[in-house]
């Protein structure tokens, strides 16, 4: 046993807050009354409290509850850990499990407790504990933590993660005990009795298992022991007497007990490697006896026949293992691991082709499953993953024995056998040490570890401890990580005697609960104290009468080296009794501590009986009663600085010294009765003092830090309290209290100065050292005092931590405390340049110390110098101040993890100043040098330069950005920065404000925080409009025309996000206007004269056709109210959608009557309402975001009850799919829906499940649609009766879901469905054309843009198919599968064996459309090209024409241009000559042909520059379109008749289409206006299809409320052709050209480009500047734009960047050059881009011309705008809250404050200055710099600090001044305020040298300096002009003749020039250097 205990025996601390300890959760079950509670109840009276542990006395009427009900009660507690940093809140968390209930509750000191969460179970609570679970993300490494409560059940394993997501792992065995590991769950198998019988001997079952993830498969564990003979022996974890005791985290250890050998061993735990997996795998495979097959089978048979239902725990739950097993069987206890894993380790998988996963879940489809499924799934019944999914798709039909067995029915021999795996093992345990085995004696005594935990003691050792109850001792087990830190070293072990322990995390110590019942402190292995529990009476104290020698705790069991040698050197040997040293035989031991407790039990006073619960500093102690009490023990210090000494001690020392500081400090700090807090600091200066060998009674300054706390814990505890009442004495306590004289001695300015400077204190001081003189001998130093050779380093490491809290103003006020002790060590060492750097630190407090202490020359030599301790003392501010200057800076040192601030302000200077780019990572030493415990000779030294000096200069800029970066990955915030001083703190600040004008927009969040771009930081955090919008408050809204509150609400267009829209159309109500429009569900206004010759019957018939025109208007406006309100609602998931009514009735003037078309008057075609309300379900399903939070069950919920509403609910899941809502709908539900056989339904269906998986050839999606038609059925199978129309959506579903991937089958089926012939009856023979064309739609898809480079596909000739398709000529033969099917031909329809091109041009004719889309193919498009001879024109439809040159022009697609020209270029030549009158021609056809044409080639320019709103082509097609318009306006005549009134409104609305594709999104008032004009046309021929064209355009024209706009990537152009094919339907029934539904496909066009700036302060929208700049092309030039946002940006391909522009906002640019996923991200979020006021501007709203800007004011007055500048009006240029109080308290002159003037117009000034200039944060500095001068000049500066930063800030201005007015403009202090303050200083203190230069010069002499005001500003002066510590060097200087030979003996010291000089006159103060200076005036030498 190697380490010694150390002891101190005779201390004792005192524990804090005690309190009574009552598990929250058993609180909390008792009011939720359940079956174990209430038989609780009914046997014990309230007040009793019940003991958790079935051991302790049983208490009362709690003997009637059997003990096993009691024993389910268990808790356990864990510091709390949120999100929060753990810092900031400390809390509790308590789980609790009793009977079926696990309660989860949190509380802390300052919060009551509150269940977090609680869970009831089926079956009783085995066991309940947290966990965390690893999730690896499919595509990367870094995995995600999911944390969890696992509750174990007998059958299952419930896992609740923090995130929400519940899984049931069923247990196929059963477990004894459960362990969390790092990487899981760890269960251990319980040992039944059978299992001996059961196996072949030497074939042992594995016991330890390991469960990854609750869907992995629970897997057996590989253990390596470290044996002798064969190291690499893997074997699996099989030994059934190894029990876990114990496991944790950090280090992944797992503790476990041998109870053969009754030892422990410590295993290390860790993934498998790829080697000891493969090994155990193939060791298993290779049997040792029996033949494979025969074993396996034998064994498993025999061992599954014994299993019946009785004694399986779970009843029939049931599980399948492994993800592919379609096999499942009840679990039960003999089953152990047996059935899937014989000595083979072989596992029963269905398919072979599904293997289980090696790795750690990526959670796949089984996780998938398992969460989608509708909440019925989740019975326990399934294993929780869906492992029987293989059932689902193997299509063998092994192992389908259905899920549920009989209840008795055991598994079939047959299942189990087939061709089985290997479970493969996923954790490996290693063995890294186990314990000696002890002599047989101990052998048959159980002594498995009762507790097991992991400390550290106060010098950061490690121990693994173990509590052995049986022999009442704690082992402690010493650990090291070795230097790979994968492996553990274990090097001793030392026995504690101890009947409990527990360890106290935070506070570095365990408690230890001896056998005689007393508490005692240990840390690591040493002893600290006793712990003294108020009210507990101390077991030892009560019985020293009766039992005497046992009245000193024994030690020292365990180390008989220990009798006479190390121990600690003694301080107070008076008072500490010595060492036991007899040793007693610890058998003896045994005897009388069970006779002790015997003894003990029979008092009445209850005793501690058990510790329990340890959370940071708290612990529970149950007592003998059975009530358990909670306390804490204290913490090592709570004075931070005491806590930093402590750290730097600990840090220097060795640690067994450091071990004997820490320890007897903490006896002296918590004796019990101790110091208050503030007294702590001198508490700890004397206790220091006493360790180095100091008396400090002797010492002047130290004595009266007595008065308070008298060194002696023992007599602190002795000195009796008085009353409470109070006396005259407690009142001059106070005035004679070191706090009082604290507060007395400081000066009005700056933080505690002097703690000294009473003059009382002073005198005494005086008088002391007069007494005493120098070689007094009660000044000498005790050489023997344990830290007496530690001196110098100990005084170093304190002197490094005192310039360290300088660089804090947090702490400055603290290390005027330090500096006392500090001067009297370097005194003594005889440091002098310490002491005066101290001195020059604190003038005033320094000249109040005068003694120093001998210490004997001979003694110096048991000192140890160390290296690194320099007669020049490190000063951290000088080394600042020449890294200004640009001297040589030799390395700073600094105390690892202690000097943070130390390290991380001189890495920024020497990065940023000196501009060594390197600073931070390879050149650290340069600027630092880390002192190391060890070091003691100086060998390190000299390559401290050893990196070239070869400078790299880097630009500013890039310095700046990399100091911000490199200080945020430090984790320095702004908050730091306030608390840097501001001298130091300049040139960070002025890199942040560098930054802060053009960041990157790559930057992570801290770094825009730290440089105060808060918009910048916002936009990190996703949040989307709607949103914020319940903290933005819609202030912008224009506020719609005045309606009832009810037609509001159920037009279906009320989420329009009104402050966005208000803000782009800010001039008018347009929107109110669409919504107008757009509405249908109020009434229509039936307005029809009665004449006088009409009967009122007629009338009334009158009115309902006038009505039923009406309504062909109101059935076609859903299709376009779904465009306009597109994705701008986020549902709530417990309301259904609100879908507005379509309402077809009227009401007619004046008497508002009722007018409805069900009243039988007049015909109404049938079903005329269901593609109306198909189209009113899509349009409210539109207005549902992607980012809403939808899911299956909300889907469902929708479902309406009366079947009428079926249609609505149809549209409704079509528009779910459209915006990618429908992939949540679980399978079971779209089969649901689907075998309804709705016709309605399936299309919606169909469509929408295709759109959500666009483009993806989902598998499962594809059979779905494939069931629907027939071409891609097999030919035998049976003909299904599949409505025409479903499936033609089925065909565009195919389409879709393959859109662009070329597929060769679907390609080659649905070119020859293009062609589709009629079948022989009757099917196939309506509605042909849009069968065809949606298959040559969907062709086009699947083939989208491949153009010639079909792959594969050159076999079928696609194109000249398709061209023959488009001209006609002879059907080909059918091939293949669909000849079976077309062998009749139809009896109704005689086509021939010719193409009947009516039915099939259109499709192939878009087909090739889509193939060729912007190929720019000229043979292709030439097929496409109109005839040129008036014969052949006859032989083409006019309506073919549109679509071939549409075809044309978007192959051509480059081409095209927004040009009049260019479209009449593609009307043939022919017609566009002069006509020969003679030739022979049809005027119809010609016009006709026209038309449509131009329509054609305007629709191709609709799509080219859809969106863009590309003002050429805007004006190109708004000219056609009021061509059209006057050729329509002018009715009857020849032009109109000639070309059909059909055509001409079939053209028109055509062009009003693409028009507003073009103008998609931008709500252009032309467009509206022409829509508008369109919606009143009503009568006449304008039927449902036009009435929809229109409406389309107003829905596209605002699509998504303006926040939307088309996109033209090819994906956007095919949907875009879908819907908007140029045939609309004449009636709301007719489907005969074009499926209906497809016409919302334009949503998939859609595409979210408008940015709107938020301002990030009010989170309003805003207007804000942008510029854009588009790529250059081949049309146009690189160019910059400027627009306002909100506003549409074109599209992100077109774009190079944008950026948000000056001067009212900050700047922000996004390059889109380098990424444009930023930008994409935050479009799809709403759009919304958060930009941040700048100081002194105002947002364009309130300030459209920028008039009254606060620089506007300054410029329009002519005059200083200092002077015009009202600190009253700040609040109209800033929302900055501190700017507006500064300008309210400082700048306002008030009757109170009796300011002079000029303070206040200074104050205004700096006000000024800060907001024009940008950088509010400097105002504190401007404060302080004027603060210290104006206490300057009134010479009330008690230290020097002020001057020190002042000199600081002066000279970063010299050295940005020196690089010339180049680098003015990012400098901080720019104006005249700088130069202002600075002469102040040089005037103040050049006249100060004139009055008293003989000052200076006794200081430079050496002489002993006067205690006055001269000594402050001499050190002031000293300081301010750095002139270094003089003593030694003054006969050098002071010996000079002339000025250049001063110059020249100067230059070696480092005195600048400027400074040098106001020397000069005192050092040559002979007539003839006042001579020499007759030249220079001083004044000269003052800038």
């Amino acid at each position: 046993m190697s380490e010694v205990v150390y002891e101190e025996t005779a201390t004792m601390i005192a524990a804090g807050e005690l309190q009574s300890f009552v598990p929250f959760g058993r609180e909390h079950c008792r009011n939720h009354p359940n079956a174990f509670n209430l038989q609780l109840r009914e046997l014990q009276p309230a007040s009793e409290l019940w003991s958790s542990d079935g051991a302790a006395g049983l208490v009362g009427s709690l003997q009637e509850v059997s003990l096993q009900e009691r024993e389910r009660e268990c808790w356990q507690l864990r510091k709390g850990c949120t999100g929060v940093k753990e810092e900031d809140v400390e809390f509790e968390e308590e789980l609790y499990a009793a009977g079926n209930v696990v309660v989860w509750s949190q509380g802390s000191r300052i919060q009551a407790s509150s269940v977090y969460k609680a869970f009831t179970v089926d079956s009783p609570v085995q066991q309940a504990l947290w966990c965390n679970f690893a999730v690896s993300h499919n595509n990367n490494d870094e995995e995600e933590v999911e944390h969890s409560v696992c509750i174990i059940q007998s059958s299952c394993v419930n896992v609740h993660t923090v995130t929400g997501k519940d899984f049931i792992s069923p247990l196929p065995f059963q477990v004894s005990n459960v362990w969390s590991t790092e990487f899981g769950l760890l269960l251990e198998r319980k040992n039944t009795v059978n299992e001996t019988q059961l196996h072949s001997p030497g074939d042992p079952l594995p016991t330890v298992f390991s469960m990854l993830h609750p869907l992995d498969e629970i897997a057996p564990i590989v253990c390596k022991p470290s044996g002798l003979f064969d190291g690499s022996c893997v074997q699996y974890a099989s030994d059934s007497t190894m029990k876990i005791v114990f496991t944790c985290c950090r280090p992944s250890l797992v503790v476990s007990y041998d109870s053969v050998q009754g030892t422990h061993s410590v295993w290390a735990l860790r993934k498998v490697t790829h080697d000891e997996r493969s090994k155990v795998l193939r060791c298993a495979s290779e049997p040792v006896g029996t033949p494979l097959g025969m074993m396996a089978s034998g064994f498993l048979t025999s061992h599954l026949r014994n299993m019946s239902r009785l004694d399986s725990p779970g009843g029939s739950a049931v599980t399948g293992l492994g993800p592919g097993t379609g096999t499942s069987f009840a679990v039960g206890s003999p089953l152990h691991y047996s059935v899937f894993h014989s000595h083979q380790n072989k596992i029963i998988t269905s398919s072979p082709g599904v293997h289980p996963r090696v790795h750690s879940p990526s959670i796949s489809n089984m996780a998938a499953l398992s969460r989608a499924h509708s909440p019925g799934m989740a019975a326990p019944s399934f294993s929780g993953a869906a492992r029987f999914n293989a059932s689902f798709h193997s299509p063998s039909s092994r192992g389908h024995h259905g899920l549920l067995h009989s209840p008795n029915s055991t598994i079939n021999e047959t299942v189990l056998i087939p061709e089985m795996e290997p479970i493969i093992p996923d954790l490996c345990m290693e063995q890294l040490w186990s314990e000696t085995v002890t002599a047989g004696c101990h052998r048959e005594m159980n002594s498995q570890a009762s507790k097991v935990f992991l400390t550290s003691d106060l010098c950061e050792n490690r121990y693994l401890c173990f509590l052995v109850e049986s022999h009442q001792q704690l082992r402690c087990v010493k650990f090291i990580e070795s230097n790979d830190t994968s492996q553990l070293i274990f090097p001793s072990v030392t026995i504690i005697p101890a009947k409990d322990a527990e360890p106290l995390q935070n506070i570095d110590v365990m408690l230890v609960l001896e056998a005689c019942g007393s508490l005692v402190l240990y840390t690591g292995i040493t002893r600290v104290s006793k712990v003294f529990v108020p009210g507990l009476l101390s077991p030892t104290i009560s019985l020293t009468n009766h039992l005497h020698h046992l009245s000193t705790p024994v030690e020292n069991v365990s180390t008989p080296t220990n009798a006479g040698s190390r121990h600690i050197q003694r301080l107070n040997e008076d008072i500490m009794p010595s060492p036991v040293s007899e040793l007693r035989n610890p058998n003896i031991k045994h005897h009388e501590a069970s006779f002790l407790e015997d003894y003990t039990f029979q008092q009445t006073t209850p005793y501690i009986h058990a510790l329990r619960d340890p959370v940071c500093n708290r612990v529970t102690l149950e007592l003998s009663s059975g009530t358990m009490l909670r306390i804490s023990v204290p913490e090592i210090a709570t004075s931070e600085l005491v806590r930093k000494c402590l750290q730097a001690i600990r840090f220097i020392l060795p640690k067994e010294a450091a071990m004997k500081v820490l320890v007897k400090w903490y006896n002296i700090y918590n004796a019990p009765g101790g110091p208050s807090a503030h007294a702590e600091w001198n508490q700890f200066v004397t206790c220091f003092l006493t360790l180095m060998g100091y008396n400090t009674e002797r010492l002047a300054w130290t004595r009266h830090l007595h008065f308070e706390v008298p060194l002696s814990p023992v007599i602190a505890a002795k000195r009796s309290r008085p009353s409470d009442g109070g006396s005259d004495e407690d009142w001059d306590y106070l005035l004679a209290s070191h706090y009082h004289r604290q507060i007395n001695s400081q000066p009005v300015f700056g933080s505690v100065e002097s703690n000294w400077t009473n003059d009382s204190i002073i005198s005494e001081t005086e008088g002391l050292s007069s007494a005493s003189s120098p070689s007094s001998p009660s000044l000498k130093l005790d050489s023997s005092a344990p830290l007496f050779p530690h001196i110098p380093a100990l005084f170093y490491v304190l002197h490094l931590l005192y310039q360290e809290l300088q660089l804090d103003e947090l702490h400055r006020a603290r290390a005027c405390s330090l500096v006392c002790l500090l001067q009297q060590l370097a005194r003594d060492l005889q440091l002098e340049e310490y002491v005066d750097l101290y001195w020059r630190d604190y003038p005033s407090l320094m000249s109040c110390f005068t003694e120093s202490c001998i210490i004997d020359q001979a003694l110096i030599g048991q000192m140890q110098r160390p290296s690194f301790l320099r007669s020049e003392p490190p000063s951290v501010f000088s080394w600042l101040s020449r890294c200004l200057r640009g001297e040589e800076t030799p390395p700073f040192p600094y105390l690892p993890s202690i000097c943070q601030r130390t390290r991380l302000l001189v890495l920024s200077y020497a990065l940023y100043i000196i501009g060594n780019d390197n600073a931070t990572t390879t050149d650290v030493s340069k600027y630092l040098v880390k002192l190391s415990a060890g070091q003691k000779s100086s060998a390190t030294e000299p390559h401290f330069r050893r990196q070239s000096s070869v400078k790299v200069k880097f630009s500013s800029e890039s310095l700046a950005e990399q100091l911000v970066v490199w200080l945020t990955s430090q984790g320095f915030t702004l908050k730091d920065l306030e608390s840097v001083p501001f001298g130091v703190a300049l040139p960070i600040r002025e890199a942040i404000y560098r930054c802060r004008e053009q960041p990157c927009s790559g930057w992570s969040e801290d770094v825009c925080l730290l440089i105060g771009r808060q918009d910048l930081t916002k936009q990190a955090h996703k949040t989307t409009l709607a949103k914020s919008r319940a903290s933005v408050g819609s202030g912008l809204s224009l506020k719609p025309p005045a309606t009832t509150e009810a037609d509001e609400e159920e037009d279906g267009m009320s989420d329009i996000i009104q402050e966005v829209t208000g803000l782009i159309w800010s001039q008018d109500l347009r929107i109110q206007e669409v919504r107008r429009l757009l509405q249908s569900s109020r009434p229509v206004r039936v307005s029809v004269v009665q004449l006088p010759e009409v009967s009122d019957h007629e009338y009334i018939e009158e009115k309902e056709n006038k009505l039923l025109q009406l309504c062909q208007r109101t059935m076609a406006l859903p299709v376009g109210r779904g465009l306009f309100t597109l994705f701008s609602y986020h549902p709530v998931p417990t309301e259904p959608l609100p879908v507005p009514k379509l309402n077809l009735t009227g009401r007619a003037p004046p008497r508002n009557t009722m007018v409805d078309l069900n009243s039988g008057n007049i015909d109404v075609p049938p079903n005329m309402t269901s593609w109306p309300s198909f189209h009113n379900g899509v349009a409210a399903g539109l207005k549902i975001a992607p980012a809403s939070q939808v899911d299956s069950a909300w889907i469902a919920y929708n479902k309406p009850k009366s079947p009428e509403l079926a249609n609505e609910y149809a549209g409704f899941l079509m528009a779910l799919g459209l915006n990618g809502h429908l992939t949540k709908l679980a399978t079971l539900n779209i089969h649901d829906y689907l075998t309804k056989g709705h016709e309605m339904t399936s299309i919606g269906l169909l469509l929408g499940v295709s759109s959500a998986k666009l483009g993806t050839m989902d598998m499962s999606i594809t059979r779905l649609l494939s069931i629907h038609i027939p071409a891609l059925l097999p030919p035998t199978s049976t003909e299904l009766d599949v409505p025409h129309n479903v499936q033609v959506a089925a065909v565009i579903g195919i389409g879709l879901v393959y859109q662009g991937t070329g597929h060769r089958h679907n390609a080659e089926v649905l070119l020859s469905e293009i062609g589709r012939p009629p079948g022989p009856e009757m099917e196939y023979c309506t509605d042909r054309e849009s069968y065809s064309l949606a298959a040559g739609l969907a062709l086009g898809m699947v083939c989208l843009g491949h153009g010639s480079n079909l792959i594969g596909m050159t076999d079928l000739n696609v194109p000249e198919q398709l061209y023959q398709y488009m001209v006609g000529g002879h059907r080909r033969a059918q091939t293949g599968a669909s000849r079976e099917r077309h062998k009749s031909p139809s009896y109704q329809i005689k086509e021939g064996d010719t193409i009947n091109v009516d039915v099939t041009c259109p499709g192939a004719t878009l087909a090739l459309a889509m193939i060729y889309l912007k190929t720019n193919n000229r043979s292709i498009a030439d097929w496409l090209k109109p005839p040129d001879t008036w014969f052949l024109l006859d032989f083409i439809k006019p309506e073919f024409l549109l679509l071939r040159t549409l075809a044309r022009c978007i192959i051509m697609w480059d081409e095209i241009l927004p040009n009049t020209e260019w479209v009449e270029s593609n009307i043939p030549q022919i017609m566009r000559g002069n006509f020969d009158p003679s030739e022979d021609y049809n005027v119809e056809a010609m016009v006709q042909a026209q038309d449509y044409i131009t329509a054609g080639a305007c629709m191709a320019l609709g799509l080219r520059f859809a969106g863009s709103a590309n003002s050429d082509a805007f004006d190109c097609l708004y000219e056609l379109a009021m061509t059209f318009m006057k050729i329509i306006s002018c009715t009857g005549t020849g032009p109109v008749v000639a070309r059909g009134y059909y055509n001409l409104q079939t053209g028109l609305s055509m062009i009003l289409l693409a028009m507003s594709m073009v103008m998609s999104g931008t709500g252009n008032l032309k467009v509206l206006q022409l829509c508008r004009f369109l919606h009143k046309q009503t009568g006449g021929e304008m039927n449902y299809g036009f009435h929809m064209a229109h409406h389309m355009a107003l829905g596209l024209l605002f699509l998504g409320g303006g926040r939307y706009t088309l996109s033209t990537s090819n994906s956007a152009i095919a949907a875009l052709l879908c819907a908007l094919y140029p045939h609309f339907p004449s009636h709301s029934t007719d489907n005969r050209y074009h499926l209906q539904a497809l016409r919302h496909l334009a949503v998939l066009a859609a595409e979210p480009r408008l940015l709107v700036p938020v301002d990030v302060d009010s989170l309003k929208p805003c207007y804000a500047l942008l510029e854009v700049t588009y790529k250059e092309t081949k049309w146009y030039d690189e160019t910059t734009v400027e627009l306002m946002a909100p506003t549409m940006l074109p599209e992100l391909h077109l774009l190079k960047r944008v950026k948000v522009k000056g001067p009212r906002y900050w700047e922000l640019s996004v390059d889109l050059s380098k990424e444009t996923q930023h930008l994409k991200s935050i479009l799809s979020r709403d759009g919304v881009l958060y930009v941040k006021l700048r100081a002194g501007q105002l947002p364009y709203k309130d300030d459209p011309q920028g008039w009254k800007s606060l620089l506007a004011t300054a410029v329009n007055h002519r005059n200083n705008g200092v002077r015009a500048f009202k600190p009253e009006a700040i609040s109209t240029f800033t929302s900055e809250p501190a700017l507006i109080s500064f300008a309210e308290f400082f700048c306002k002159a008030s009757e109170g404050m009796k300011h002079r003037e000029d303070t206040l117009v200074l104050f205004s000034a700096m006000l000024y200055e800060c907001v024009t200039q940008e950088c509010p944060e400097m105002l504190p500095t401007y404060v302080a710099i004027e603060q210290a001068v104006g206490a300057l000049h009134r010479s009330d500066l008690q230290q020097t600090f002020p001057l020190w930063q002042l000199r600081l800030v002066v000279e970063l201005w010299d050295s940005r001044m020196l690089r010339g007015p180049a680098d003015r403009h990012d400098t901080l202090l720019t104006s005249e305020f700088l130069p202002v303050m600075k002469n102040a200083v040089d005037v103040a203190l050049d006249d100060w040298l004139k009055d008293n230069s003989t000052v200076l010069r006794s200081y430079m002499r050496g002489e002993v300096l006067c205690r006055d005001a001269q000594s402050i500003m001499l050190a002031c002066f000293l300081v301010y002009r750095s002139i270094p510590c003089l003593k030694n060097t003054h006969t050098q200087l002071e010996g000079c003749s002339s000025f250049g030979d001063l110059l020249s003996r100067s230059s070696q010291l480092g005195i600048p020039l400027r400074d040098l000089l106001r020397l000069t006159p005192i050092l040559l103060d002979s007539a003839s250097g006042s001579q020499i200076l007759l030249g220079f005036p001083l004044q000269a030498f003052s800038s």
